[in-house]
C-alpha cells in the first residue's frame, strides 16, 4: 500500500508527507506487532479504542520518521483500497482526527519521500512517545512467526496445492502406498518458511490429524497419544487444545480473526503464546510454532477440527 509521497497532512508541529498508511482496529492490524488487538496498540503505546485507529506513515520536512495515529478510521481504509486498485488518494487526515504522533515507524517501509532528506529518527525528546521501530524480522521468533502466518492466508491456494489429501492424510492416518517408506507422522511438518511451497525436504513428511480422527485400525489420535506419547506432533496437539480453550474461554479482542474466502468459506486466524494457526473453514489448517524455526505444519479435518473451526469462527472478529 502506496501513499502519493507528494501531499501533507498536519501532524504535530510540522507537516507529514504520506508514504503509506495501515488498519489498527480489532479485526485488521499488523500481525507482526502483536497476537491480539490490545497487544498490537501496547506496542504503539496506544490504547486499544473499540473502533481502532489509522496508522498514517510518513517523514516531516526535515525527512524524519513519523506514524501519526487518527481516530477517523473510515478515511484511512478508503485510501487503502484506493491505492490497492492503484489509484490517487490524497489522504489528508483532519488535525482534530489526530491522536498522536509517535516517532519512528512501527513497520518497514521500502520507499521515501522525495525533495527532503533520507528517512532518519527524529530527536529523542520528539512525539508523543518512545521511538518506534520494526520488530526483529531477522531471525525466528513471534514476528517472524505471525509474519509466516500471513503469508500463508494471503497464498492459501498454492500452499493447499502441495498437500494431495490421498497420499498425506492416508499416510497420517497410518496407511501408505504399496512399496513405500513408513511416513514420520510423529513429526508432520509441512513446508519450510522461505522456501517456495512444496520445496525442501520438510514437503516430504506427512502432516497431522486433528486429535479426535481415525488413524490405522479406528483409534483416535488422542488413544494413539495414550498409548505412545511419541505418536503425533505435541505441539500442534498443544495448539489444538490452547484453540479448544477459546471457545469455553474467549481470549483478547483479535486473537481470532475471520476474512473473506471463495465461496461459503472463511479464512480463519487464530495467535496464541508461541502459535498461530491459518485454516479454511471448509478445509484444513496449518500450523506454525516458535519452537519449529520455518516450518509449517498442516493439519487434517478429520472429524473434529471442523468442529473446532466452526466454533473459532463464531468467535472471530471480521472486517466491517
Amino acid at each position: 500500500m502506496a501513499g502519493t509521497g507528494e501531499k501533507a497532512v498536519a501532524a504535530a508541529d510540522d507537516a507529514l508527507y504520506v508514504l503509506t498508511a495501515v488498519l489498527l482496529t480489532p479485526a485488521q492490524f499488523p500481525s507482526v506487532l502483536g497476537d491480539d488487538y490490545p497487544e498490537a496498540c501496547a506496542a504503539l503505546g496506544l490504547a486499544p479504542l473499540v473502533d481502532g485507529y489509522g496508522l498514517v506513515l510518513g517523514q516531516d520536512g526535515a525527512g524524519a520518521r513519523w506514524t501519526v495515529a487518527v481516530d477517523d478510521v473510515s478515511l484511512v481504509a478508503v485510501a487503502i483500497a484506493s491505492w490497492d486498485c492503484g489509484m490517487e488518494y490524497d489522504l489528508s487526515p483532519g488535525e482534530r482526527t489526530v491522536v498522536a504522533a509517535l516517532p519512528g515507524w512501527p513497520l518497514d517501509v521500502a520507499v521515501s519521500a522525495p525533495g527532503v532528506p533520507a528517512p532518519h529518527d527524529p530527536a529523542p525528546d520528539a512525539g508523543d512517545g518512545p521511538l518506534l521501530t520494526p520488530p526483529d524480522t531477522s531471525v525466528w521468533g513471534p514476528a517472524q512467526r505471525r509474519l509466516g502466518a500471513d503469508e500463508i492466508a494471503l497464498r492459501w491456494t498454492a500452499w493447499r496445492e502441495q498437500i494431495d489429501d490421498a497420499t498425506y492424510f492416508a499416510q497420517a492416518g497410518g496407511s501408505r502406498p504399496e512399496g513405500s517408506e513408513p511416513e514420520e507422522t510423529a513429526q508432520g511438518r509441512g513446508s519450510g518458511l522461505g522456501r517456495e511451497p512444496g520445496e525442501g525436504p520438510a514437503s516430504e513428511r506427512a502432516p497431522e490429524t486433528a486429535p479426535g480422527a481415525e488413524v490405522g485400525g479406528g483409534e483416535s489420535v488422542a488413544d494413539r497419544t495414550a498409548q505412545d506419547a511419541s505418536a503425533g506432533h505435541r505441539g500442534v496437539r498443544r495448539v489444538l487444545a490452547e484453540a479448544r480453550a477459546y471457545v469455553d474461554s474467549p481470549p483478547p479482542l483479535g486473537r481470532i480473526r475471520s476474512s473473506f474466502a471463495p465461496g461459503e468459506a472463511r479464512t480463519l486466524r487464530a495467535d496464541g503464546p508461541g502459535w498461530s494457526m491459518v485454516a479454511r473453514t471448509d478445509d484444513i489448517a496449518f500450523v506454525l510454532l516458535d519452537e519449529e524455526p520455518g516450518e509449517v505444519l498442516p493439519v487434517g479435518r478429520g472429524p473434529e477440527l471442523p468442529r473446532l473451526l466452526e466454533a473459532l469462527d463464531r468467535l472471530a472478529v471480521r472486517p466491517s
